[in-house]
């Protein structure tokens, strides 16, 4: 079940305050990408398919159903999508048992806006089962409340996501923060209004406009991310309810950046 909290007002009179962080969980917090890639060329191995690398740039980071129907369709092997995508989960969770490495940064970080009770989501196209072991790792603490792909009508890259994770934290998208590792989970905060900070794993993503791009998670601090909020956001918000399109990126050019330190 997603996990809610009550709507907290977190909005200052001239709205210039970070008022929320929402954080993607696989590749962003957790270093499961590899996890995800090496559970597919497993299953379709069993099934007498051979994966391509190049593959992987297209399935990573999107919805469990997006990525198993994409690989159903390029290999033409015989399984349903919903058989499919229950072995994946399958031999996904099995990794998982054997130990969740978190990424360079992510525990610093979580500690850090809990500490300073920043309102935190972890905003994530996998599956409910999927995040709630993970949580084990994470800390339930850490975060307001928490969204999984399977909860939602659309995911990523549609915007529904972040907005709906925003509304129930009672922010506004363009004064929340959103960390991303991937192309997919960057274009669903972008057409949310959010600011994004991509921290790449599996595939490169420049700068653009509205967008930072750091290294790792070890770049980000909270004083960091209250800086973006606080720079002019140019950005016309089409995404202003869950059933509008996808709206093209707007707004100022996107720099690769390191924080200023904490003082």
């Amino acid at each position: 079940m997603t996990s809610t909290t009550p709507a907290v007002d977190t909005r200052t009179a001239d709205g210039a305050a970070l008022q929320a962080v929402l954080l993607d969980m696989d590749g962003t917090l957790v270093d499961t990408e590899g996890f995800w890639w090496d559970a597919e060329v497993e299953v379709f191995g069993r099934l007498g398919h051979a994966l391509r690398d190049e593959w992987r740039h297209v399935v990573v980071g999107g919805p469990m159903t997006r990525s198993a129907g994409f690989l159903i369709e390029a290999t033409r092997a015989d399984i349903a999508l919903p058989e499919l995508t229950e072995l994946l989960n399958s031999a996904f969770v099995e990794r998982l048992e054997r130990g969740v490495p978190l990424m360079p940064g992510a525990r610093r970080l979580l500690r850090e806006l809990t500490t300073q009770e920043v309102p935190t989501a972890l905003v994530s196209a996998s599956h409910r089962s999927v995040i709630d072991r993970m949580l084990g790792s994470l800390g339930h603490e850490h975060f307001a409340l928490t969204l999984a792909g399977d909860e939602l009508e659309r995911t990523k890259p549609h915007p529904d996501p972040y907005l709906i994770a925003a509304a129930r934290l009672g922010a506004d998208p363009a004064r929340c923060a959103v960390l991303e590792d991937t192309a997919t989970g960057v274009a669903a905060a972008e057409a949310a209004g959010c600011r994004v900070v991509a921290v790449p794993s599996v595939a490169p993503i420049q700068p653009a406009a509205g967008r930072t791009v750091v290294g790792s998670l070890e770049d980000v601090n909270l004083t960091f991310l209250r800086s973006l909020v606080r720079e002019p956001h140019h950005r016309e918000v089409a995404a202003a309810t869950v059933a509008e399109p996808l709206p093209g990126p707007l707004g100022r050019a996107g720099r690769a950046v390191r924080p200023h330190s904490d003082v």
